[in-house]
């Protein structure tokens, strides 16, 4: 006999809560949220206090399953996985992970030892690729339920005046089509930098779009869009395009809609202030004294104009706003978009109550990391993967849909 907290997700949905604005309202610590997410026993008190936050019975919160009765589970497998941010989204959201492939080997280390039950393939991908992956992954072609995963946005050489896969080779994205064209999945989620929009005047994205049908799937205008990570639980403001396939002999019985944007979105007050210590960059004496004379929530405008033309020299003379130039976040924002790198002149996101760049955790819990989520590495290595990741809340967020999509059939 097993838990489930189906019907809690349902309920937040329903009322439009966010995880983190529930885990405020419950007074609940980071612990009992993570044995929520992983459908394990938290204490009656705790049930019922829940019950009385969203005014419902106990019953409306929890069930108990034999094993013949437990949820489904759709089956995953991850390209390009990075420190998992996405997997462990979609894991979240009841699917079975098949396996992982990730190239730079401290992510592929920071996958192993959180996950070590997942298969993690750190190898490059193309030579994965181009193997017999049925017999590879163990699995019948159209069986896999989901292929998920970002290629690097890369310019296309193109042969001529049909786009088409051989436009893509030579890129990584590539070898994500081969493992479509390969495997069948039922659906795929592809995600990017919203950029890919524009890239090469539009031009890359419609040809992965027309490689994404010519390997058989449909596209529709409501499977592709920018979503903004604050929208769905998360306290930073990021963009990232989602692209979801549905295979074409499916598609009349796959129904597919984009989560829809939460009433609360999270700020930093909701997540930094009782953040584990973890290891960080400095900033120099020199910036250090700069950033005290900052205010919370402002930049180098807010400070003496005489001490910022020194600090900015030759960028004091640039055009625009320059609002990236000595920028210290307030606890009252959600996070600027995490970087792969904690402290560039022209990126700079400050620590609101101390003169400092945030840690590897305080960015891990801005793209909704748990904290017992460790990433192997140098220091720089750490920043660099959490940077590199799709917030988790918002692979969740994307994951159910495409369960429920799947459960149509």
């Amino acid at each position: 006999m097993s838990i489930s907290y189906a019907k809690l997700w349902k309920i937040l949905e329903e009322q439009k809560i966010s995880k983190a604005e529930f885990k405020n309202l419950s007074d609940m610590d980071n612990d009992t949220l993570k044995k929520l997410e992983k459908n394990d026993a938290v204490s009656l008190n705790q049930i019922e206090k829940f019950s009385c936050v969203l005014n419902c019975q106990i019953e409306d919160i929890l069930e108990f399953m034999l094993e013949k009765e437990q949820e489904k589970r759709f089956t995953t497998i991850e390209l390009f996985a990075g420190a998992g941010g996405l997997a462990l989204g979609i894991e979240q959201a009841g699917f079975e992970t098949l396996g992982l492939i990730e190239f730079e080997k401290n992510a592929a280390d920071t996958l192993k030892y959180n996950r070590p039950q997942w298969r993690v393939i750190h190898e490059d991908i193309a030579k994965i690729s181009g193997l017999n992956l049925e017999e590879y992954f163990n699995i019948q072609k159209g069986e896999l339920d989901l292929l998920s995963g970002g290629a690097p946005c890369q310019a296309f050489s193109y042969a001529g005046k049909r786009l088409g896969l051989e436009d893509a080779r030579g890129t990584l994205f590539y070898h994500y089509a081969k493992f479509l064209e390969k495997l069948q999945p039922k659906m795929f989620l592809f995600e990017n930098v919203r950029g890919l929009l524009t890239h090469d005047k539009g031009r890359t994205y419609q040809t992965i779009l027309s490689i994404f049908e010519q390997a058989g799937y449909i596209i529709a205008e409501n499977q592709k869009k920018v979503l903004n990570a604050w929208d769905y639980g998360v306290a930073q403001k990021r963009e990232r395009l989602i692209t979801i396939g549905i295979r074409r002999d499916l598609f009349q019985k796959i129904k597919f809609e984009f989560p829809t944007p939460h009433q609360y979105k999270p700020v930093l007050r909701d997540i930094l202030l009782d953040c584990p210590k973890s290891e960080g960059a400095k900033y120099s004496d020199y910036k250090k004294e700069i950033f005290e004379l900052v205010p919370p929530g402002g930049y180098w405008k807010d400070i003496p104009e005489n001490i910022a033309k020194e600090y900015m020299k030759s960028c004091w003379y640039m055009e625009g706003g320059r609002t990236g130039i000595l920028r210290r976040l307030s606890l009252d924002e959600p996070s600027l978009t995490v970087l792969t790198s904690p402290s560039q002149k022209q990126t700079d996101r400050c620590h609101p109550l101390e003169a400092r760049p945030f840690t590897v955790r305080e960015n891990a819990r801005c793209q909704g990391f748990p904290d017992d989520w460790k990433f192997c590495g140098s220091i720089g290595q750490q920043y660099k993967q959490v940077g590199n990741a799709v917030p988790v809340n918002l692979a969740y967020e994307i994951a159910v849909k495409i369960r429920e999509g799947l459960e149509c059939l």
